[in-house]
């Protein structure tokens, strides 16, 4: 039985996470609680997010704090993510994890169409971050995960404004790693593979598309929540103390 990795040093740190009501956002917020992190997240979804720290009341960190807050509102994205560092402490550990993948045709796409993609699965990166460092940099450190997607790698159709946000994710890493690095504070990508979420199971998986799935993998096994999670705890722990400004992939082995 698989048992996850154990970080001391996870516990009492202020983590922050976007989109942490379901998905993989979920088990971020999961995985953190049980290390005995505070955790405060942002998501749009209400009644999964409530139901969440409900379950969560009793984790080792305590019940996490949940913001209800629209990511394409950067006033209120930067907001909350004061408010948990004023609520737990300086926010030691920010988890960019927060997009959305909805398919859309070329021809199609209108400015503001475009403008709203960005607003979701690139902008809000930026601006948590920009919140973040400096309760980073009065603690004397912290660590960054800026969550990318192998969509763009496989060269994947059907959703350009997705895939081209995706892959600016690690220019964005790149350069915030040596900016604040000076500041003790690490900046890695991680970009997961196909995770069979509910959302991709009801949305995306068809038969026709499992079995492309389980053909490029190197691994067949069904990737979790759970182990893109572990790979972000891994991140935001000492154990990475020397690990800034790379791409680390979670895929089975298919990009």
């Amino acid at each position: 039985m698989h048992r996850p990795a154990i970080y001391p040093d996870l516990a009492d740190k202020t983590v922050f996470i976007t989109g942490g009501g379901s998905g993989i956002g979920a088990a971020l917020t999961e995985g953190f609680a049980a290390q005995g992190a505070r955790v405060a997240f942002v998501d749009i979804a209400e009644a999964p997010s409530r139901a969440l720290v409900a379950r969560l009341a009793d984790s080792a960190g305590g019940a996490p704090l949940f913001i209800p807050c629209d990511i394409r509102d950067v006033a209120a994205l930067k907001a909350a993510v004061e408010r948990a560092g004023t609520e737990f402490g300086d926010v030691a550990v920010l988890m960019n994890n927060a997009a959305n993948d909805q398919r859309h045709a070329v021809l199609e796409v209108t400015p503001d169409y475009w403008d709203e993609r960005m607003a979701i699965n690139q902008r809000p990166m930026f601006f948590a971050a920009q919140a973040a460092i400096p309760q980073m940099q009065r603690r004397g450190g912290g660590a960054i995960v800026n969550f990318g997607s192998i969509s763009w790698r496989l060269g994947q159709g059907g959703m350009p404004a997705y895939t081209m946000a995706k892959a600016a994710v690690h220019g964005l890493t790149r350069g915030l790693a040596r900016d604040f690095g000076p500041d003790r504070i690490r900046v890695n990508s991680l970009l997961p593979g196909w995770i069979l979420t509910e959302r991709q199971k009801e949305l995306w998986l068809t038969p026709e598309a499992d079995a492309e799935r389980r053909k490029g993998q190197c691994l067949d096994l069904e990737i979790g929540p759970a182990d893109v999670a572990e790979m972000a705890m891994f991140l935001a722990s000492d154990a990475a103390r020397a690990i800034t400004a790379q791409e680390f992939i979670v895929d089975a082995g298919w990009a």
